[in-house]
């Protein structure tokens, strides 16, 4: 196999906005089909194509499972049934290149990784933090001892988006509450109903890369819906878990959409260890930092960012850092060399599963739950 000839299934902002740009973009990948439930989609995105002839668009998930021109679904959907829908690529033999969350049930996180298992297709997850420059650097100082052992790490994705919460059925566009008046029709997307907690891969994923962990157990604790920001919205304006590693590390971890926050501050971690912390920067005019025990009483700036200092040219200008291009070419040469990535369906799994179980823990009580090892059913 030369290239992969993919099947991009969901055609809403995401896909458009940056997935369709780098499939064209990168060597290896071949648009041949385009699917969306909703009829509305498939123009603009067959207008973002450079080279739109020869590629079928439809309505049905399972016709692009049956067609044989699709090696790899690229799956860029927004939908409770993430999971299963990814499920049912590998078990119609297509790997699957899937955006995070991942999977909203754990059955479905059980499911994808049995079905790796039985056909030894690539399962990849689409989390691009785990590529920044500044975890790149964590992982590194972490696995050379520079912090010691790790025993305290924190990861937020607050992330204050109030204009995805509604959909309009017919159009696919989107509207936030304010809207509702002139658009009644608009019903709540999936990013209203889902937990917001569901969304910490984003967090989790690369806090276990530079830790090399997995979470073992979770609490979760939450406010309550409807959001106190926007009363029409039903989520919680925000959502709180508290983890521990196999390591021994606690972690708490926290996501929020509709809560208001400053923007373009989305994400944040920290990581502390018995000798010396990081942190990143919390406001745009910030720096990120580091403690060493012994050099000093307090943090001093470190000059860290998001992007990659051994970055290609092809990364620059890719989205989210320079961070979506590794994500593509990782799934890329995973499939084409007929081997298994390195953040692959387990690591996937152990990004995913942890978020699901917190959202589960609220509606029980904040009860503690146990976390599944993927790898020993």
């Amino acid at each position: 196999m030369q290239e992969i000839r993919i099947g991009l299934v969901g055609l809403g902002a995401r896909a458009l906005g940056t997935w369709l740009p780098l499939l064209q973009k990168l060597d290896g990948f071949k648009i041949t089909t385009l699917c969306d439930p909703v009829p509305a989609t498939h123009r603009p995105a067959l207008e973002r194509l450079a080279d739109p002839a020869g590629v079928t668009v439809c309505s049905s998930y399972e016709d692009v499972l049956r067609r044989t021109d699709v090696d790899a679904i690229a799956l860029t959907v927004r939908c409770e049934e993430q999971g299963a829908l990814a499920a049912m690529a590998l078990e119609a033999g297509k790997h699957v290149h899937a955006e995070v969350p991942g999977a909203h049930r754990i059955e479905d996180c059980w499911r994808i990784v049995r079905a790796v298992e039985r056909t030894g297709l690539t399962y990849q997850l689409a989390e691009q933090t785990r590529y920044w420059g500044f975890v790149d650097a964590w992982r590194r100082m972490v696995a050379d001892g520079e912090l010691g052992k790790i025993t305290f790490a924190e990861g937020q994705y607050f992330h204050y988006h109030p204009g995805a919460m509604f959909r309009d059925p017919e159009t696919h566009r989107l509207y936030g509450p304010d809207d509702l008046a002139e658009h009644p029709g608009a019903r709540p997307t999936w990013s209203q109903l889902m937990p917001p907690i569901h969304y910490l891969p984003h967090e989790l994923s690369p806090l276990l890369s530079v830790l090399d962990d997995r979470v073992v157990e979770v609490v979760g604790m939450g406010t309550d819906g409807p959001s106190a920001a926007h009363p029409e919205i039903s989520q919680p304006d925000l959502q709180v878990a508290l983890m521990k590693t196999a390591k021994g590390a606690v972690l708490r971890l926290a996501a929020s959409f509709v809560q208001p926050h400053p923007e373009g501050n989305w994400h944040w971690y920290q990581i502390t260890g018995t000798t010396g912390r990081v942190e990143w920067k919390r406001a745009g005019h910030d720096h990120p930092k580091i403690w060493r025990f012994g050099q000093g009483p307090d943090l001093v700036d470190a000059d860290w960012g998001f992007e990659r200092p051994d970055a290609p040219a092809a990364a620059r200008g890719s989205g989210h850092g320079d961070a979506d291009y590794y994500t593509h070419i990782a799934f890329r040469d995973a499939v084409l060399a007929d081997q298994q990535p390195d953040f692959d369906v387990y690591r996937a799994m152990d990004a995913t599963a942890p978020a699901i179980l917190a959202a589960t823990s609220i509606e029980q009580g904040s009860r503690p739950l146990a976390v599944p090892d993927f790898r020993n059913p």
